[in-house]
């Protein structure tokens, strides 16, 4: 969980110093408060991290800027447990 906790503050913090402005700031914001509040309790809803990760993932994956935070991101969410199969 801390590892989560440092990604999703890194990467808030670089989107926050991302000065550009592209469509989908917005939901890139409310997905990571959605993932810090989720990384904050006790027993995470892994399904839930998942959806604001791929929510994040959409929003600022074509920002080759944040895309070093947003892998990081990936990986501290993938340390709590395997991808649901579908």
């Amino acid at each position: 969980m801390a590892e989560l906790r440092s990604a999703v503050a890194r990467l808030r913090r670089q989107l926050a110093a991302h000065h550009a402005d592209f469509r989908d700031r917005g939901i890139a914001e409310e997905a990571l408060a959605t993932l810090a509040g989720l990384a904050a309790a006790d027993r995470p809803d892994i399904p839930m991290l998942r959806r604001s990760l791929l929510l994040v993932a959409g929003a600022i994956g074509s920002v080759s800027a944040l895309g070093e935070g947003l892998r990081q991101l990936r990986e501290a969410v993938d340390l709590l447990g395997p991808s649901p199969k579908v």
